[in-house]
C-alpha cells in the first residue's frame, strides 16, 4: 500500500464508511457532516490557542481531512479534481496585506 497516494487514502475512508454503514445510518447526511467538521475546527482551534503539541494538532487536522474526504464520498464528487481546479484558480490570484497578514482572494469590488 502506498500511503502517500490520494486514491489509497480515499479507499481507506470508503472502507471506514462501509465498515460502519454510514450511508444507511445517517453518517453521510450533510448537515451532520458539517456539524462534525465544525467540531473538528473547534478542536484544531483549541490545540492552537492552548499551545498543545504538534502531534495533537496533526491528529485533529487528520480528523478534519478524513471528514472532508468522506464528504466527497457522501456527495459523490471528485475531490482530487476539485482540489487541482481550485489550486489553478488560486495560483492566478494576487495577494494583498490585510491587517498585517497576507490574503489571497479575488478582492471583488476593491
Amino acid at each position: 500500500m502506498n500511503q502517500d497516494s490520494y486514491n489509497e487514502m480515499l479507499a481507506a475512508v470508503q472502507a471506514f464508511h462501509d465498515k460502519h454503514n454510514f450511508r444507511e445510518n445517517g453518517g453521510e447526511e450533510m448537515t451532520y457532516r458539517v456539524a462534525l467538521m465544525a467540531e473538528e475546527l473547534g478542536e484544531i482551534s483549541s490545540c492552537v490557542t492552548k499551545g498543545k503539541g504538534r502531534e495533537e494538532l496533526a491528529e485533529e487536522v487528520a480528523d478534519l481531512l478524513i471528514l472532508v474526504m468522506g464528504t466527497a464520498i457522501a456527495e459523490d464528487f471528485d475531490l482530487n479534481h476539485a482540489f487541482w481546479a481550485k489550486m489553478d484558480k488560486l495560483m492566478k490570484r494576487k495577494s494583498r496585506m490585510v491587517d498585517g497578514r497576507i490574503r489571497v482572494s479575488e478582492f471583488r469590488g476593491q
